[in-house]
């Protein structure tokens, strides 16, 4: 079958909306989504800066939404045609961080979801002159129409809610509640301070107040704070000089508990000197660079660790934000706004500036 799809070419090159033509039908534990929505996440734009691992060119896109059209079959897919599902990351399922109920711990996460996917699997998509794009990224490559996909992937949802917003809760949404909610199992008598105010910091500040939990948000943009603030946040702009102290007058002492979305030392430094003893950091950007750890930051019990997609189990936490949600409890959909697909650019370029928090990309027929 033949649809649209918007392809990254080069890493310096505009996103291009083609005809692309997947050249199977699911196969064995598989389902062809028709793509409602696919939010645009930081790691979709970081392949630009990837240095060439990441093959190209590629169908990007990893936080769809859409309605179930086909499926292969077989014992492990228990959703049907018709069904709405929210798609995530990918996982081989098997290897002891599957079954140990850590999915993106697996073994095969990075060449599953950065690298071109399973090394078995055969190009599926061609471009308008027969040649091969690179595999599935993500497991979905979602910035399109359709998306062929492992049920594995896919967590159905109340077709009641709007689909076509539901896609960031597959990834940027999750990490930032699912690190206050799984990693850091905040509750009542915890604090929370979040380090960068975007998609993964706003999601963990809606997060802690759902559950109770005060928070200081960190940036540098006025509106974010605004929003952080909107949330249920103590805004603090990240210039403020003696952060680490501000933090502690504002946290009764020290926060339990912080998220870093920056990836900016200085600022690593500054929470960790902002928590309590036996506090605990949590990293979900990625290190571009060495990380220095000035002295002290680590006395007193203090922790410091990598989080990975929430430490989720996408099929648990997908279903327990969409009830937050309609509980009025988690209003990720006041951080979205949509874009046609073939504006996907300018989306981009909103993103980059800071003007929008978390843009959704629609196909066509939904974009109408």
């Amino acid at each position: 079958m033949s649809f649209r799809a918007a392809v990254l070419r080069g890493y310096e090159d505009p996103f291009t909306v083609e005809e692309v033509t997947l050249g199977t039908e699911p196969g064995a534990g598989e389902i062809l989504v028709e793509i409602a929505g696919c939010g645009m996440c930081r790691t979709d734009l970081a392949v630009r800066r990837s240095a060439g691992r990441s093959p190209l060119p590629a169908v990007l896109g990893h936080e769809g939404s859409g309605v179930v059209v086909r499926t292969g079959g077989g014992p492990d897919t228990a959703i049907g045609v018709g069904d709405h599902v929210v798609l995530s990351f990918d996982s081989c399922g098997h290897c002891r961080n599957c079954r140990a109920a850590a999915p993106a711990y697996c073994d095969s996460f990075a060449s599953l979801n950065l690298f071109g996917g399973r090394a078995e699997d055969p190009p599926r998509l061609t471009d308008g002159s027969g040649a091969a794009l690179a595999p599935r990224w993500f497991g979905q490559s979602a910035f399109a129409e359709y998306a062929l996909v492992s049920a594995r992937n896919a967590v159905r949802v109340d077709p009641a809610l709007p689909v076509e917003l539901l896609g960031p809760l597959g990834c940027g949404f999750l990490t930032g509640a699912g690190a206050v909610l799984n990693t850091f199992a905040a509750g009542p008598g915890d604090t929370l301070v979040v380090l960068g105010a975007g998609a993964v910091g706003l999601a963990a500040v809606m997060a802690a107040t759902a559950v109770g939990v005060p928070s200081v948000a960190v940036d540098r943009n006025p509106r974010r704070l605004a929003l952080a603030e909107r949330f249920g946040a103590v805004p603090l702009p990240a210039a403020t000089t003696g952060l680490a102290e501000r933090i502690r007058r504002l946290t009764d002492g020290g926060a339990r508990y912080a998220l870093d979305t920056t990836a900016s030392v200085p600022l690593i430094n500054e929470a960790l000197r902002a928590l309590r003893p036996t506090g605990a950091l949590g990293l979900v950007a990625r290190l571009h660079t060495a990380l220095p750890l000035e002295p002290g930051t680590l006395d007193r019990g203090r922790g410091i660790r990598h989080i990975c997609e929430g430490d989720a189990v996408p099929g648990l936490l997908i279903p327990l934000l969409t009830r937050l949600w309609q509980a009025g409890r988690f209003p990720f959909d006041q951080l979205v706004r949509t874009y046609p697909l073939a504006d996907i650019n300018e989306a981009e370029r909103d993103c980059d500036a800071g003007l929008v928090v978390k843009p959704v990309l629609l196909p066509p027929a939904r974009s109408r």
